[in-house]
């Protein structure tokens, strides 16, 4: 299948041929026909496999540039996910004059204000900073065309369900509604049911919960050793682009400042660093200046990079689903991947959850 046989434009589809994207992803392919004929949806679809696109495409088919209202509003959960979603929505509106304003904490209210002076037409926000516009009544949503839950499970995981209840009253009733996540529980189900209408199910085909091109490995230890651990397997592997996971953000700084001390060339983020020194800190990654990312779980769903060949669970994740969006940082449009998680005596209740989820044992290293 080709984007030309999904009603897109062919501006659309010279932007993606710039950027290499020559063919839909499924999720792509199954869920852009039912958006533009108008339908709700909620989409399912493993981390890596393009539901970013899947949603965009048809919101910039179905946006009016003379409309000078907003009319498509983009909820995420976190700030590096907004500024993720924003650029590939700024790379699409080089083939159609799309005004898109990006709204999240930790930056300047004021240039937000000033650019809501001016047409916008499409909103990327997390839920605290559109709030807060709303109660402003600095933006305008009585003309909003289409909504998106983005990432709708970690919404609700980290606590936006009151947030999201509170913007979908301020928002016409008469709406298209999408949803988009990795993973559907009965908690996103519950909350979508309720709001939309006749909603479609689409779920991407998958044999494994995991892509199957990423190595899954384990190393048992202890917790006065596991610091050691790390740091023999860091030098064992010497991989090109690395992220760790810490459980808090206390463990975060730690964990940073241990590695560095050993000569090891490594950033953090989490939602305590300011909004401007992430942004940077991000940049820094990406343009290849640190070879470790140190971060909780609230900042993996926006650590969409490329190139990153490898996960390390410095603390054992707490649940399969966890497992699953930290696991997606690698191995990335059917790159290879690895992952190597360190566990203890107490994560065995954890590792026999993932194992049945996975549906075979994870190598020990």
């Amino acid at each position: 299948m080709k984007f030309s046989d999904l009603n897109i434009n062919k501006k659309l589809i010279d932007v993606l041929g710039e950027n290499k994207i020559e063919t839909p992803t499924p999720i792509q392919s199954m869920s852009i026909p039912p958006i533009l004929e108008g339908c709700d949806v909620i989409a399912q679809a493993k981390t890596g496999t393009g539901k970013t696109l899947a949603f965009l495409l048809p919101l910039f088919e179905k946006i009016d540039t003379n409309n000078n209202n907003v009319q498509a509003l983009i909820i995420t959960p976190t700030r590096e996910l907004a500024i993720q979603i924003t650029k590939e929505a700024e790379k699409l509106s080089k083939a159609k004059d799309v005004n898109i304003l990006s709204c999240y904490g930790g930056k300047d209210i004021s240039a937000q204000l000033n650019k809501l002076k001016k047409n916008v037409h499409l909103v990327v926000a997390t839920p605290g900073r559109l709030i807060d516009h709303i109660d402003r009544k600095s933006i305008d949503l009585s003309n909003l065309k289409i909504f998106v839950l983005d990432e709708a499970d970690m919404l609700l995981y980290i606590g936006f369900k009151n947030e999201i209840e509170s913007i979908i009253k301020s928002i016409p009733k008469k709406k298209q509604m999408l949803c988009f996540s990795a993973t559907i529980d009965s908690q996103v189900k519950k909350l979508m049911y309720r709001h939309m209408n006749d909603p479609q199910i689409i779920v991407a085909a998958q044999k494994n919960i995991t892509n199957e091109n990423i190595k899954h490995e384990l190393v048992e230890t202890t917790d006065r050793k596991k610091l050691q651990a790390l740091v023999d397997v860091l030098n064992e592997d010497n991989p090109f682009l690395s992220i760790i996971f810490c459980r808090t953000k206390r463990r975060v700084d730690k964990l940073e400042a241990e590695l560095s001390q050993r000569g090891f060339n490594c950033e953090k983020i989490h939602s305590d660093i300011s909004q401007a020194k992430r942004e940077r800190v991000m940049k820094n990654f990406r343009d290849l200046k640190y070879q470790y990312l140190i971060a909780t779980d609230v900042a993996q769903r926006g650590l969409d990079i490329s190139g990153v060949d490898a996960v390390y669970n410095y603390d054992f994740p707490e649940s399969c689903e966890d497992y699953i969006h930290r696991m997606g940082r690698t191995g990335r449009v059917g790159n290879d991947g690895y992952t190597c998680s360190f566990f203890v005596d107490k994560n065995w209740r954890s590792l026999e959850e993932i194992e049945n989820k996975l549906g075979k044992k994870i190598t020990r290293r």
